[in-house]
């Protein structure tokens, strides 16, 4: 898969599942999407879903999905698999697939994905997905998953995360604005102590730590510790539907 994904949870698995598996809480600690909803099935069928991201205030990309997922498995594992499709003609991502395991271990429990998708927008959509989007979605899988660390294993709920880590880089920020601002002289003359101060601030900034109490993506595993194979569950999803227009118009007015 392009991007791998891997954090431990020291928390029950039936939390952890239920936290990933139900639509109403996983989308308030997954930073991907703003909206997620199951449609209607029959009994044995796999479950399609709708997500949508809103992008800008008045930009909302949507999609649609199918997933199922093994909760009794040899050895106390459990897998979830899924494909997905957007339309959406300003969607970079077009169709993709990927997997959740949850593998428990006497140290938690391994939680962690693997997915890829397909860009849109030919050569110059898998450049601007090479260089912008594709290390923008690892990052933000990551921070979403030590935020959902932090539910499970603190009780830190997604929206007092958010807020915190949004105050330490406001904080981070300010550690470089302040000492070259102050430090600088009237009509755009910089004093001599502004470039080493500023310095000072920057490298302060990145090197000191974050907060235990804050969801930070370097805490996560991105490289796989040995060759990862996809669950044959996957191969049992149908291709994602692509929404009919009325629906997909529903999800953008919403």
């Amino acid at each position: 898969m392009g991007l791998y994904i891997e954090t431990r949870v020291r928390a029950d698995l039936e939390t952890l599942w239920e936290r990933t598996q139900e639509p109403d809480r996983h989308q308030r600690w997954d930073l991907r999407f703003t909206e997620i909803g199951y449609l209607p099935r029959a009994e044995g069928e796999p479950q399609h879903f709708r997500y949508a991201t809103r992008v800008l205030p008045f930009l909302v990309v949507a999609g649609t999905g199918v997933s199922a997922g093994e909760r009794h498995r040899a050895g106390g594992d459990r897998v979830s698999a899924l494909r997905f499709a957007s339309p959406h003609p300003l969607s970079l991502l077009a169709e993709g697939s990927g997997y959740w395991r949850y593998v428990p271990t006497p140290d938690g429990i391994r939680f962690l994905t693997g997915y890829d998708y397909r860009p849109r927008w030919g050569r110059l959509g898998r450049l601007a997905d090479r260089l912008v989007f594709r290390p923008l979605m690892g990052w933000a899988t990551a921070w979403s998953f030590d935020r959902l660390r932090l539910w499970c294993e603190r009780g830190i709920t997604p929206e007092r995360s958010r807020n915190r880590w949004l105050l330490e880089l406001l904080a981070r920020v300010l550690l470089v604005a302040v000492p070259w601002t102050a430090t600088s002289l009237p009509l755009g003359f910089v004093s001599l102590a502004a470039v080493p101060l500023t310095v000072l601030g920057l490298a302060a900034a990145v090197l000191v730590p974050p907060s235990s109490r804050v969801p930070a993506a370097r805490r996560c595993l991105r490289t796989p510790p040995a060759r990862t194979r996809e669950p044959r569950l996957l191969a049992t999803l149908e291709p994602a539907r692509t929404p009919e227009p009325p629906l997909l118009a529903a999800l953008e007015q919403s």
